[in-house]
């Protein structure tokens, strides 16, 4: 058996727990964390965060097998599982916490996430323009661990069940090819 090819991606979607939640269902992605990035202040906790206390970013680092699935289809998949044209904020989820961004680790990604996002950008998927900031990756600070797996632990939250659950449904119906078998 060949040895897994790892590959790291770091994005920011809005609340965490909804992007982990679509990334996490992907065949080839290992582990998806939690976590904050994008600030100057170390160590963010989520009460700083969501106080507006931070100048970080929810985000999620994906581990993924990159020689099963490419960083270009996961940026894609970045695109589509929010609003990319909606400058800090998620549906209700409002603050610069929820901001729409891709933290690249190299230049390889850099140039990917440029190419993917000029792409959509010319198929006019969206009213108004993306507002995605690409960024380099500096620091990931692992959220709390309370954080990890929060859909899957937490199936009776109301967020999960009004929020997130209906996002998910569709993106199984998008992306059924690309998903892990149950």
């Amino acid at each position: 058996m060949l040895e897994a090819t790892l590959d790291t991606a770091v994005f920011g979607a809005g609340c965490f727990w909804c992007v982990e939640a679509h990334f996490d269902l992907l065949k080839a992605v290992i582990k998806v964390e939690p976590g904050y990035t994008g600030g100057t202040k170390p160590n963010p906790t989520y009460e700083e965060i969501s106080k507006k206390d931070s100048d970080h970013i929810e985000v999620v680092r994906v581990h993924f097998d990159s020689e099963e699935l490419g960083y270009s289809k996961l940026v894609d998949v970045f695109f589509h599982i929010h609003d990319p044209t909606s400058q800090d904020r998620q549906g209700n989820d409002v603050g610069i916490q929820y901001r729409s961004a891709i933290f690249y680790e190299n230049e390889k990604q850099k140039l990917t996430a440029e190419s993917v996002k000029e792409r959509l950008e010319m198929q006019h998927l969206w009213d108004k323009p993306i507002v995605t900031e690409l960024r380099p990756l500096d620091i990931f600070y692992p959220a709390e661990s309370e954080h990890n797996d929060y859909y899957k632990n937490n199936p009776d939250n109301p967020y999960c069940n009004y929020v997130i659950a209906p996002k998910i449904k569709k993106f199984k119906e998008k992306y059924r090819n690309d998903l892990k078998s149950s």
